[in-house]
């Protein structure tokens, strides 16, 4: 039994197995940046620890926004928040490696959008994890979910091209 969102998000049940995350990547993804596993990444089993991979996820969340001239607290007028976050992962990432976390814009709604990444080690070119990261706008003085800024949409295409919504 599978079921899906039009987002690229499955959740894949099998008899007597525990569900699984699944996500089907975009097409393309148009910003990436390399972030280094550091020992601190590292849990006692040698690997890149669970908690560690989000670590760098948000650091590349970080980066994406500000290729884009904003910080998270200020994006078009609007603090983000995240909503909320998967992850696939595909295989072990270890001390020293460089990872190239690819990201895009993909599922927009009326208040955000889900921030799809790719996680590989540099060097291999290795799958290391997939997902999904839910963006939110927020009202800062009222703290309630906002729009979506259209200027916000106007700085994806004039950044990333006509592809973004």
């Amino acid at each position: 039994m599978s079921l899906q969102d039009n987002g690229g998000f499955e959740i894949v049940l099998q008899h007597h197995q525990m569900p699984r995350l699944h996500f089907t990547p975009p097409e393309r993804f148009r910003f990436s940046t390399d972030i280094q596993i550091y020992i601190s990444h590292v849990n006692q089993g040698g690997h890149l620890d669970n908690a560690q991979l989000l670590t760098l996820v948000s650091e590349a969340r970080v980066r994406f926004f500000k290729t884009l001239g904003y910080s998270e607290g200020d994006v078009a007028g609007h603090p983000i928040v995240v909503g909320d976050i998967g992850a696939q992962y595909q295989s072990e990432g270890f001390h020293g490696e460089v990872m190239c976390v690819s990201m895009e814009p993909t599922d927009f709604n009326r208040y955000g959008f889900d921030l799809a990444f790719q996680m590989r080690e540099k060097a291999s070119g290795r799958d290391v994890a997939l997902g999904k990261v839910g963006i939110v706008f927020v009202q800062r003085e009222i703290k309630k979910v906002a729009p979506v800024p259209a200027a916000f949409l106007q700085r994806l295409d004039a950044v990333f091209g006509p592809d973004a919504p």
